[in-house]
């Protein structure tokens, strides 16, 4: 089957043309897919959940919002921020430890970059284990070869066969193939951490990135969902049975994610009604386009 094709149309002009490349796995196979399975890219931040699985087994301290915050991409609300400050405390840790540097467009410090939950989790993992704080977020640091084992298990890979580079806030990312990826997520619930990450990204979805973001509203829209967007143009997600997702916009944009998830996720049975409509609108608020499907 050939990727989806999402246009983004202007005054019934098609505008441009984004194809997406999508994977569904479930009880150990591929169950449904467009374009190409085996299409390799980094995990981003889709990994998240699964850098906070150390975390969950490290700790008996931890509620949904600690397990959220570390698998989140946040917007730096205050209701962020405030989770965020919550984990460093049991963590013992100050924002200054935070290793992710500041992000550009928001205010200066850490604490505000969209990846300080997951660090702040990677403190809190430590302080636990009893491993050296500092250099966390080094490729040979005990934290990051937890998290390498993790991400390698769940793919069902080789741990020295998964290649690797740093994240933008400056931890490791892992490259497979997108069929990986949805089988990652297909398995996510099958140990009691994963589990419970799981539960803590559907109850608190608003924490994972916000409200109106392409992965807290398709928690919010379906029931049973655990969603993690990643940069370049990723969207993955466990939905109940042990169903995963992935999909991947070719040219490493997020805009045709949500028709795309539409209609691949309807095609599997999963009613999304109006989540996939997507609006252009000028700088007065006016609707002036659309993005959908081709």
């Amino acid at each position: 089957m050939e990727p989806i094709q999402v246009a983004v149309r202007r005054g019934g002009l098609v505008e441009a043309v984004h194809r997406v490349h999508a994977v569904a796995y479930q009880d150990g196979r591929v169950v449904a897919s467009a374009g190409d399975t085996s299409l390799v890219s980094f995990l981003r931040s889709s990994a998240k959940p699964f850098q906070a699985l150390e975390l969950a087994r490290a700790r008996d301290d931890l509620d949904e919002r600690d397990l959220a915050i570390a698998s989140a991409s946040h917007r730096a609300e205050p209701q962020h921020i405030e989770a965020v400050r919550a984990l460093l405390a049991k963590a013992g840790a100050k924002e200054g430890d935070l290793e992710c540097g500041s992000q550009e467009g928001r205010p200066p410090g850490p604490i505000y970059h969209n990846c300080s939950g997951k660090h702040a989790g990677m403190l809190a993992t430590c302080q636990a284990r009893g491993w050296r704080a500092e250099g966390y977020g080094m490729p040979g640091h005990r934290m990051q070869r937890a998290n390498t084992t993790d991400v390698a298990a769940a793919a069902g890979l080789e741990e020295e066969s998964v290649r690797t580079a740093s994240d933008g806030c400056g931890v490791l990312t892992w490259a497979m193939p997108l069929e990986r990826m949805a089988a990652m997520f297909s398995r996510i619930e099958s140990t009691e951490e994963g589990a419970r990450i799981a539960a803590a990204m559907r109850t608190r979805p608003e924490l994972i990135a916000a409200l109106g973001a392409t992965d807290t509203d398709l928690m919010q829209t379906l029931e049973g969902f655990a969603a993690k967007g990643g940069a370049e143009g990723l969207l993955c997600a466990a939905g109940p049975d042990g169903v995963g997702v992935a999909l991947k916009c070719e040219d490493g944009s997020y805009r045709p994610l949500r028709p795309a998830a539409a209609a691949f996720l309807g095609e599997l049975g999963f009613g999304l009604g109006s989540y996939g409509e997507t609006v252009i609108r000028n700088n007065r608020g006016e609707p002036v386009g659309d993005v959908t499907i081709l």
